[in-house]
């Protein structure tokens, strides 16, 4: 059985002619991958733009990521950014750097997944070029792009007194899949234990939404529509982005613990979820799969406070890279 293809044994050329094939084109693109730079349709005269890092290590486990999974959750996790400024998708470009090492069959269904997660999440979305390069990490740069279709962005500064706070999507999902995954630990050597193996063949469901995540990509629309007053990706834990609302808005946000689900720690600092919170004036209707979380509250003394049922939430934390960062990688 002959060796498999490599990006080092096969070169950037004939890698790029393996992957670019398998990437959905995009229906606002006016030229894709080939030239120096894409060009895409801007119908609005303004564009929202959003750039994520992905580093094996922080960011994912290859012990436990496929490189389908990789793909899919670099989609998700830009798409649902674009989203929270209330714009349509329309464009990805994507940047690799990886080991020499790295098999074409790796690159190919990396690429599926981003396809795959396009489709899903916000079809019509393309990628339209990118770059690659050697790294002894493999890391994944995503820079997507969306049109505000004649709206105004949906910011984090507007959440008034009075408002009611929704989410739309999982509330600690990921966040209990990733404690699944380090709890069942990988060996020394950087393979899954027999344990983990066993768990990720049959795919337990937060397992799942930590590996490729499904966020509510069409509901940013729609909560602009609606009138959404703030808005943004919970990518760091409701309790910390709630934070981030409140600081910018200059008010205090108030949870409901009974309309956190019967993990509410979970729902308030587990992070990666990629769902949508938004505030909403009084009395709206709330669209698509929002469903109310808290109230917005006057500040008085207390700005950019975050309470759960009135009082001030004793561990405002989320995720963070930096402090969830070991030094190793499996």
């Amino acid at each position: 059985m002959s060796a498999p293809e490599t990006v080092a044994t096969l070169g950037e050329v004939a890698t790029l002619a393996r992957i670019l094939p398998r990437l959905p084109e995009g229906s606002g693109t006016l030229l894709g991958p080939g030239d120096d730079a894409a060009v895409v349709s801007a119908p609005d005269g303004r564009f929202v733009v959003t750039t994520d890092l992905m580093v094996h290590g922080p960011d994912f486990r290859l012990a436990w990521s496929t490189p389908h999974d990789l793909g899919w959750k670099a989609a998700a996790s830009n798409l649902a950014d674009v989203a929270a400024m209330g714009a349509r998708p329309t464009a990805l470009v994507v940047g690799l750097a990886v080991p020499a090492e790295t098999t074409v069959a790796f690159l190919e269904e990396f690429a599926d997944g981003l396809r795959d997660g396009c489709a899903a999440m916000a079809p019509g979305v393309g990628v339209v070029g990118g770059d690659m390069s050697v790294s002894p990490t493999t890391t994944i740069a995503v820079t997507a792009f969306g049109d505000l279709e004649g709206r105004s962005p949906v910011r984090r500064d507007g959440a008034r007194a009075g408002d009611v706070v929704a989410v739309s999507g999982a509330l600690g999902r990921s966040g209990r899949g990733l404690d699944v995954l380090f709890r069942l630990g990988v060996d020394h050597d950087g393979t899954p234990s027999a344990e983990l193996g066993r768990l990720l063949r049959r795919r337990d469901d937060d397992v799942d939404w930590h590996l490729a995540p499904t966020p509510p990509i069409a509901d940013g629309v729609l909560a602009a529509l609606a009138g959404a007053t703030s808005m943004l990706d919970l990518s760091d834990g409701l309790a910390l982005d709630a934070g981030r609302v409140a600081r910018a808005s200059g008010v205090v946000v108030d949870l409901a613990a009974e309309a956190l689900g019967v993990d509410p720690r979970a729902a308030l600092h587990g992070g990666e979820d990629h769902s949508l919170l938004a505030t909403f004036p009084a009395g709206t209707p709330l669209p698509g799969g929002f469903r109310a979380v808290g109230v917005v509250r006057d500040a008085q003394d207390a700005r950019g406070e975050v309470r759960l049922d009135g009082r001030p939430l004793a561990d405002p934390a989320g995720w963070d890279p930096y402090e969830a960062w070991l030094g190793g990688a499996g």
